[in-house]
């Protein structure tokens, strides 16, 4: 390995030793529990390092091998369905042989799998049928393990010390692994088998399978996840395995993710493509939502990062609060309910800062990684408050505002008093926990910030978009306190707000890139490079017009702009590499935030080439799944969007992208308090000539609304209206 890379490793960074892009995999989520399967339902970890059943970053189960005999069956298909409830996979057998006697021909059993998760239990029925014209006597084995990993471990961290395996207790149908760790807990795993195997060993249980012709059996298996905190230790002694019921399991799921659409619009285009792509990034939604004692919640990603983070969920919120709201008040409350309340330098903590990321594993409790409760986020305290304004503008509800208000005021004081490390006038970062990120924007790899030799930046450490981020919490947190009946403090606020863009203009403007500066460092030297963050300026509003057009125009050329998306760095910087984490790759949160700066400037047509470019790659990614990032190569006619090693898919901003580019080229705006809906300018590209929106509601009213593109502008026409609500094109 290059000298240099050896120096610059980021300790956090998520090492790939294995292809995840050569075997696609599988994912379930429900609550605190997910499953990465490969295609056949099976975990080999070995293999797949990411592979197994996860509950709250630990892994509870590593290994899952189904077998027929010694050879695992030919695959058919295997996919998720449509609303992430269940995976369906569809397996046949190959040639069975006695001696030089094929005696079941391959494709003779058909075994249906279908696999649900339900309270951090997963659920895996195998439904077998003989399409053969003979008896067979069919051996299946199922291979099991658990190695309690942590999810960091799983990510290439190593550890000095691990915990203390039990034996593996038999009883009947079901066995147990037992895992004590250093955090002095114990996590166990329960499988039980329903009919009874007819041989069950530590790592596989046995069945015999007779079946006549056009037979057909069902043999099912539930894993549950138990942690110390759901199983008291005086259960210890072996119970005998109770039954379960895959059937009610299943019918659960299938209700709580259609519950989860009850205060959703329901959207409709002619373009079967796009449509696939929206309802599968809804589904996706609601699988990542978690219930939380402050409200839902939407975990980033799978499989690094299940788990609230602040930035990501208040990004998510954003970019669907025109569809659900709802996600922004959880954010709100959770965020609220978790904001740093002393200074703790491991942590990264201080008083009104808002959440970078939660985690319940065993080396967060012991301190082995510093994210139990982390802080280190230059810019979720900002987002936490522009999110506020967003939601009240959309909701017009006061009431929760107030309700929060102390943590906004919080929220303001510690940009004030702590955001400002060096008294610049700007909002910077630098780390305090000698283990924590030393990059605390969106982009927070290593060797993310960098000046235009590619000499890394040195703190602390002023970006962009987090200047522009303060710029709109201010102008936000101004018209809560107005409607709060503080006018005094609004006003201060808004001329805070506009001494910062002043300011923000004066010195991050690059005249001769066109763009703004990634970032100002230490020393108050600029980082000179053409980066998306600049979009972010847009997005936020700090940016004057004519210079706006500038950037636009820099993210929209071909060094910037692959023909998939914007990518994070142009081509021809000091680190650009399209194969990089943060400087070269294409993101599409990065992309849907970009476009909608864009068309906050009035630049739709430029919006809804990031939207055309994101859509396009959406037809070639499993599922029309968008990934976190995918490669930044540039287009070529014909082929695929080239996919990134170990990207998390789901991811939940990436899968939220559609809704704010959506919102964007329509120049949808949603008033709470006036019940109004407003489209400015709106725009529908070729692809996308008519669209519905059924039901979407604005207080207690909701409409449906029919759009139809023309060559010159979009024609909107009220289909029905239930309650008081207004709908306004403005041209």
């Amino acid at each position: 390995m290059p000298k240099e890379l050896i120096r610059v490793r980021d300790r956090f960074y998520i090492l790939s030793t294995s292809g995840r892009i050569d075997d696609r995999t599988r994912v379930l989520k429900q609550g605190d529990t997910f499953a990465v399967f490969d295609r056949f339902g099976d975990i080999d970890s070995l293999r797949q390092r990411e592979l197994g059943i996860y509950h709250k970053d630990t892994r509870f189960l590593s290994r899952l091998a189904l077998r027929l005999g010694n050879q695992r069956p030919s695959l058919l298909s295997s996919t998720i369905r449509e609303d992430n409830a269940l995976m369906a996979v569809d397996l046949t057998n190959f040639d069975v042989r006695q001696g030089d006697q094929v005696v079941i021909p391959r494709g003779t059993i058909h075994i249906f799998r279908s696999k649900i998760l339900w309270e951090a239990t997963c659920y895996d029925r195998l439904y077998i049928h003989n399409y053969g014209r003979s008896k067979v006597d069919l051996p299946i084995v199922v291979e099991f393990d658990a190695d309690y990993a942590d999810l960091f471990e799983v990510r290439g961290m190593e550890r000095a010390r691990r915990g203390r395996r039990g034996p593996v207790r038999i009883n009947g149908n079901a066995l147990r692994f037992s895992y004590e760790g250093l955090d002095g807990k114990l996590r166990r795993t329960s499988i039980v088998f329903d009919p009874p195997p007819a041989k069950l060993l530590e790592s596989r249980a046995h069945y015999e399978v007779w079946l006549g012709p056009g037979a057909h059996a069902i043999y099912s298996f539930a894993i549950k996840c138990e942690p110390e905190d759901n199983v008291p230790r005086s259960t210890q002694a072996d119970q005998p395995a109770s039954g379960f019921d895959y059937d009610g399991a299943a019918e659960k799921v299938i209700i709580t993710l259609r519950s989860a659409k009850e205060d959703e619009p329901e959207v409709f285009t002619v373009n079967e493509q796009f449509n696939d792509w929206l309802n599968r990034s809804i589904a996706d939604l609601h699988m990542m939502r978690t219930e939380t004692p402050y409200g839902p919640y939407p975990y980033a990603g799978v499989p690094w990062f299940s788990t609230a983070f602040g930035r990501d969920g208040i990004i998510t919120a954003l970019e669907c609060l025109w569809f659900n709201p709802g996600i922004a008040r959880g954010v709100l409350s959770y965020l609220a309910a978790t904001q740093a309340e002393k200074e703790n330098a491991i942590q990264d903590a201080q008083p009104g800062k808002i959440l970078h990321e939660a985690r319940g594993g065993e080396m967060a409790t012991l301190g082995e990684v510093p994210f139990g409760r982390y802080y280190g986020s230059i810019d979720a305290t900002p987002l936490f408050v522009m999110l506020a304004g967003a939601y009240h503008d959309r909701t017009g509800d006061l009431g929760f505002i107030q309700s929060i208000w102390p943590h906004l005021k919080r929220a303001l004081t510690w940009i004030e008093k702590f955001g400002d490390v060096d008294g610049d006038g700007f909002t910077e970062y630098a780390r305090f926990s000698p283990s924590g990120l030393l990059n605390q924007g969106w982009k927070d790899s290593q060797d993310a910030i960098f000046h235009k030799d590619g000499t890394l930046a040195e703190g602390p450490i002023a970006l962009c978009e987090v200047q522009a981020y303060v710029y709109a919490a201010k102008l936000a947190a101004a018209g809560l306190a107005r409607n709060l009946g503080d006018e005094a403090f609004g006003k201060d606020l808004a001329r805070q707000a506009e001494m910062l863009r002043q300011r923000f203009e004066e010195t991050f403007w690059c005249e001769e890139l066109s763009t703004y500066a990634l970032a100002l460092d230490g020393k108050k030297q600029l980082c000179r490079i053409r980066t998306s963050n600049a979009g972010h300026c847009l997005f936020a509003g700090i940016a004057n017009p004519e210079r706006a057009r500038r950037v636009a125009y820099t993210l929209t050329n071909e060094r910037s702009f692959s023909g998939w998306g914007v990518r994070t760095v142009a081509e021809g910087e000091a680190r650009y590499n399209p194969m990089s984490y943060h400087n070269g790759t294409v993101w599409p949160h990065d992309n849907a935030l970009v476009a909608a700066g864009f068309a906050r400037y009035g630049l739709k047509r430029e919006a809804a080439k990031i939207l055309a470019g994101l859509f396009d790659a959406s037809i070639f990614f499993e599922l029309h799944r968008l990934p976190e990032l995918f490669c930044g190569f540039h287009r070529r006619p014909g082929e695929s969007p080239t996919l990134y090693p170990v990207s998390c898919s789901p991811q939940t901003w990436a899968s939220c992208a559609v809704f704010l580019l959506l919102k964007t080229c329509l120049g949808l705006k949603i008033n709470g308090a006036e019940r109004k809906v407003t489209f400015t300018d709106p725009y529908l590209p070729e692809f996308l000539p008519e669209l519905k929106i059924n039901e979407l509601r604005v207080g207690d009213a909701t409409v449906d609304l029919s759009l139809a593109r023309h060559e010159s502008d979009v024609g909107i026409n009220v289909i029905r209206r239930r309650g008081r609500v207004g709908v306004v094109v403005v041209k």
